[in-house]
């Protein structure tokens, strides 16, 4: 290997302390400063009415802990199953030269998406039943595109003299993949991570029209009841979570991406 195409690699990486630097950024700090003060504002807020009975029995710390945990628990196992299914299967796919084949991928990744939230939602409740898993494959079949698609461009877009020059170090195929371009295309998979996960957080709040609780039920109740400080709360809440959930996505592609991408 040249010495040229050395240097090429030693670039493209950096080293784990230069990475650590960025982790703890200032600039970081003012997604989590909003969040807490929007919370902090509507606690303030909600303290200063005179809440009746029926407000009172949903904003309360117990039933909003449930329904957020329910929420977040959506969330997160629908994250993680999309970046089980899609990342491999974006890994396939720069793998495949033909075009056929990923139209017909991307066509069937795009039909969850395609299709409104809630009418996915109720869809496949009524062709299976209400609950949990129903709307965790609503959740994974409406943000898994963005994942895939991300996947895909991210490990296309390497520079190809950066993986010859691997194997030119005598790299198998598999070192190659997990050494060079799944790290060179870290950025922009957790970009559609991030995007999936938002997605998550906010198609979530229509599983409570197929009995899966989250904060929907804060949301939906609010609404029909005209009890406008629940649905404020719920609306607030789920927003912060979004906020919250990004933020950290952010940390973790700052914390992951080798320097200089």
């Amino acid at each position: 290997m040249s010495v040229q195409a050395s240097r090429d690699l030693a670039t493209a990486f950096g080293t784990a302390s230069n990475r650590r630097g960025r982790y703890f950024s200032f600039k970081r700090l003012g997604t989590p400063v909003v969040i807490v003060l929007v919370l902090l504002a509507l606690l303030g807020w909600l303290s200063s009415l005179t809440l009746d009975s029926i407000e009172l029995r949903t904003l309360n710390w117990t039933y909003v802990g449930e329904r957020t945990a329910e929420h977040l628990k959506l969330t997160v196992i629908a994250s993680a199953i999309i970046a089980l299914i899609a990342i491999p299967a974006g890994i396939i796919l720069s793998r495949v030269n033909s075009k056929a084949v990923h139209v017909v991928v991307f066509s069937i990744a795009n039909i969850g998406q395609s299709t409104p939230a809630i009418g996915l939602v109720i869809l496949l409740a009524i062709m299976w039943e209400t609950g949990f898993k129903v709307a965790l494959i609503g959740l994974v079949a409406y943000s898994v595109l963005p994942v895939l698609r991300n996947t895909l461009v991210g490990l296309q877009q390497i520079d190809p003299s950066l993986t010859e020059s691997a194997r030119g170090m005598g790299m198998t195929p598999l070192q190659v993949l997990f050494r060079i371009e799944l790290p060179l295309a870290v950025p922009v998979i957790i970009a559609g991570l991030r995007t999936a996960l938002v997605f998550c957080v906010g198609v979530a709040t229509v599983a409570t029209f197929i009995n899966a609780g989250g904060l929907g039920d804060m949301i939906v109740n609010g609404l029909k009841l005209q009890r406008w400080p629940v649905l404020i709360t719920g609306a607030v809440v789920v927003s912060c979570i979004a906020l919250a959930i990004d933020w950290l996505a952010g940390l973790a592609e700052d914390f992951i991406k080798p320097k200089g991408i």
